[in-house]
């Protein structure tokens, strides 16, 4: 298992510093496998709320209230990640992410604030829809699975891309939950 981890890591690595050809040809179906996985996340959720006889949780116009605080920062969290990685020549996908280390803005708050957004949105989601399982069951599975992911692939590739420059930042940058100074 360690040395097929180890090979994910090295292919990631070498697609990252390898041929701009490679990350442009790669990028789309990264990001379109990680979409339709979140969109399977939420319609699964959906389907197993109804298949379970689940009720909404939460009733509108309550639901629309709560959930677009939710809605809205984790867009708004998303887009200001993403300009980030945009204004140096970078994209949100793993595989084309920007040369440089990014520490500014939300990432001085978190590592990935990004996926913070993302996991807000899907929440914001699952209270809209008054959804139990996204809301309580596949949000936060998906938040468990991302941190592994985080942790076991694009750590150590960011480990062995950055070297020491990433190791201080995360030292002192907490993974998700943002620490506010």
């Amino acid at each position: 298992m360690k040395a097929f981890r180890e090979q994910i890591i090295n292919f990631i690595y070498k697609v990252v510093t390898g041929t701009k050809r490679m990350r442009l040809l790669l990028t789309p179906l990264f990001a379109s496998i990680f979409f339709c996985i979140v969109l399977l996340l939420i319609f699964t959720s959906f389907y197993l709320d109804r298949f379970l006889g689940l009720p909404e949780f939460i009733s509108k116009p309550f639901s629309i209230v709560v959930s677009l605080p939710f809605l809205i920062i984790g867009v708004l969290l998303w887009l200001w990640c993403a300009g980030k990685f945009f204004k140096i020549k970078g994209t949100p996908v793993p595989i084309n992410p920007p040369p440089k280390l990014v520490t500014d803005g939300p990432y001085a708050y978190s590592r990935n604030p990004m996926m913070t957004g993302l996991f807000m949105v899907m929440a914001g989601i699952g209270i809209y829809f008054g959804s139990i399982t996204l809301t309580f069951i596949m949000t936060p599975l998906f938040v468990f699975m991302s941190i592994l992911e985080f942790k076991n692939l694009e750590e150590p590739e960011l480990e062995k891309r950055f070297g020491k420059e990433y190791c201080e930042y995360k030292a002192k940058t907490p993974i998700i939950i943002p620490k506010i100074r």
